[in-house]
């Protein structure tokens, strides 16, 4: 490996990298550092954290079977691309509408200038930003340009960019055009980063938004104007940031090829840290895209290869762990080595805690002097904060105020979609009605789209669980039983008839139950999946750890509640093998039941009672996506032609359900029963 770091601090940094691959070549893993102590005040929380432990690793594993040679990187690069454009929330790609970019002033302060700009990323998504450029250029020359992307720095309406004034200084003073950019959350028009870590957005999972996702397309955009100035050499652009900045690094670096350079500064872990670790407890939304499609982390990086990357941390930062950042470390250099560009990925480790230090900063500034420049001289002026303290007191070379775009909030426009953004950023599904006889090709379509959106970790079929710990159990005791792949659930027969008619599975998201009245002739079970019951878990608002680690793995805690359901009732038809299967709940257990019915043909009729009718709704089941193919209605539709009950609801709540099983000719197996 090349460390290409500053003179001075070169023997620091080696003996960081000797330790590293000390650790490596003996077989022993660099000690974890956790994020506080693991929950242990409910029944459950040992077990789940157990399990998502277990499947972070098991997805950081693979990165060693992601490429095996550059031939197999370059024929697999294009379809990771469409994937990580999808997990961000940006497949399709949104139109690149006109920037409509806005200059409001311009300061001069002497041998720089700076420029006040908004630009919209699309239409009405305003992006807030300071361009900061040298004040004497040749004629027709064309800079090298740096998009500057903002960690979480709150500075109020001024804009989270005034906190990295003296980052944009130095590079306008050295020759770069530096555009850098509020984020979404913390910018002069304030909108939500933690929608699930905080805000209990949970349709965010359902609609397939995240945060990151917006980062990521401001930041597009932000390079789309950069090469849109006659100031900008459009083939030298770098992109960096610290923080939740760092990980706009990532963002921006892996979806856009035109960035030349990357320096992401603590802005990205792995699997293992995030989870297992619970360091995810110590990061907002942004962090992270939603991992529909179960990879291993590093390999967001990995898209960025062989481009120039510097991979920054300190020794002492608990959000961005030492045994994560190692372990990254180790899996790029082997990246870029199947490119023979060894030379392209370097590693700086600072002594300390999270922020910027000097050697940050000379690190920084010359790998973008050697890759945008080919000037590898060693940085000798970064240690100039240009920040003063006192106090608690940061005074800047400018006021902050003078760095608004909007310089009033009456300036603010009043069309701003900046904090609806996450109702309108990714598009809903539009599945439609099938036609007369096209409603085995219409469900077909819409069942490939949920698999791979949704359900993606689902095996073909889910196999039955052993449910003959019931035998020995008193009728209405619940008892755990091993779920195959997945994580145990409570399961208990409460009504045993001798000679049933049918055998019914009740869903159950409640600590006690009924039975419902009228089932004298069936045979009743009740499944409590994960999270209910004996293995209930911890929750706490926020981090909301367990339901955000789920989707770090590529799940949500519902689309694994389907899951176990599935192999109950698989399990409860085995042994009533020529009893039709009945499947009800009500509310949220109840789609979730349906959803068990639309993967597994063994449940002959499913019964509702008001379920909820749109995953938009914190009331109803959240799964990956699914709002991207389809709403509840659409779904409880492709249930047909197995007969369908619903209670509590009129046909003007469902009529995209009615018309579907008509189409299906099955209009008499849908009932709608009032209260």
């Amino acid at each position: 490996m090349s460390l290409v770091v500053p003179a001075w601090t070169r023997p620091f940094v080696i003996a960081c990298w000797l330790i590293l691959c000390v650790a490596s070549v003996s077989g022993r893993p660099a000690s974890a550092q956790a994020l506080g102590q693991p929950d242990r005040g409910q029944p459950g929380d040992e077990t789940i954290q157990a399990w998502l432990a277990a499947e972070a690793r098991r997805l950081d594993g693979h990165f060693a079977q992601d490429v095996v040679s550059r031939e197999d990187f370059d024929q697999k690069r294009a379809g990771w691309r469409e994937e990580y454009l999808t997990m961000l929330g940006l497949s399709p790609l949104p139109e690149r509408t006109p920037l409509h970019a806005t200059i409001t002033g311009t300061l001069d302060q002497g041998d720089y200038l700076v420029d006040c700009l908004h630009y919209q990323s699309r239409p009405q998504l305003y992006v807030t930003a300071n361009i900061y450029r040298p004040k004497t250029t040749k004629p027709g020359e064309k800079l090298p340009a740096v998009l500057y992307v903002c960690g979480h720095a709150g500075r109020g309406r001024d804009g989270c960019k005034t906190a990295y004034q003296s980052n944009a200084i130095w590079l306008a003073r050295h020759g770069y055009v530096c555009l850098i950019v509020d984020t979404l959350q913390l910018g002069e028009i304030a909108a939500i980063h933690h929608g699930t870590y905080r805000e209990q957005r949970w349709w965010w999972h359902s609609r397939g938004y995240t945060s990151a996702g917006v980062e990521c397309w401001n930041g597009v955009r932000g390079i789309d104007y950069l090469i849109s100035r006659d100031d900008v050499d459009p083939a030298r652009i770098g992109v960096t940031g610290i923080s939740g900045g760092g990980a706009a690094t990532f963002w921006i670096a892996a979806a856009d090829d035109r960035v030349a350079c990357a320096v992401p500064i603590s802005g990205m872990s792995d699997l293992d840290a995030y989870v297992g670790n619970r360091v995810i407890n110590g990061h907002c939304d942004c962090m992270f895209l939603h991992n529909s499609f179960a990879w291993p982390w590093t390999r967001i990086a990995e898209l960025v290869a062989p481009r120039p990357l510097l991979f920054v941390n300190s020794d002492n930062d608990a959000i961005f762990p030492m045994d994560g950042n190692e372990r990254i470390a180790n899996r790029m250099e082997r990246c870029y080595s199947l490119f023979g560009t060894g030379d392209r990925y370097d590693t700086l480790v600072s002594v300390g805690g999270h922020a910027y230090r000097e050697d940050i900063r000379r690190g920084v500034f010359q790998f973008l002097n050697l890759h945008l420049k080919q000037d590898g001289r060693p940085v000798t002026d970064s240690e100039i904060d240009l920040v003063i303290k006192e106090g608690n007191n940061a005074i800047h070379p400018i006021p902050p105020e003078r760095l608004r775009a909007f310089k009033t909030d009456a300036d603010i426009p009043a069309d701003q979609l900046n904090t609806t953004i996450d109702e309108h950023f990714v598009p809903l599904g539009q599945p439609g009605l099938p036609n007369d006889g096209g409603f085995a090709e219409w469900k077909s379509g819409l069942l490939a789209k949920l698999k791979r959106l949704s359900f993606h970790s689902f095996p073909e079929r889910i196999p039955a669980t052993d449910v003959a710990v019931l035998n020995g159990a008193d009728l209405g005791q619940f008892v755990r039983t091993d779920i195959p792949g997945s994580f145990p659930v409570d399961v208990a027969m409460i009504q045993r008839t001798a000679e049933p008619k049918r055998v019914r599975l009740i869903v159950s998201l409640e600590q006690a139950d009924e039975i419902p009245d009228g089932l004298s002739d069936e045979s009743v079970y009740v499944v409590r999946p994960r999270g209910v019951g004996s293995t209930h878990w911890t929750q706490k608002n926020p981090p909301n750890y367990v339901e955000r680690a789920h989707v770090l793995v590529g799940r949500t805690v519902d689309a694994e509640r389907v899951r176990e359901i599935i192999a109950v009732a698989r399990a409860i038809k085995n042994a009533h093998r020529y009893l039709p299967l009945v499947i009800s709940g009500d509310g949220a257990a109840g789609v979730l039941g349906a959803y068990a019915a639309l993967w597994e043909a063994d449940i002959d009729e499913v019964e509702l009672k008001l379920p909820s009718l749109t995953h938009q709704s914190n009331d109803a089941p959240q799964f990956l996506n699914v709002l991207r193919v389809a709403d509840v209605p659409e779904v409880l539709g492709m249930l047909a032609p197995r007969k369908l009950t619903i209670r509590g609801l009129t046909p003007a709540h469902l009529e995209a359900t009615i018309q579907i099983y008509l189409a299906a000719g099955a209009g008499d197996k849908l009932v709608l029963q009032g209260r």
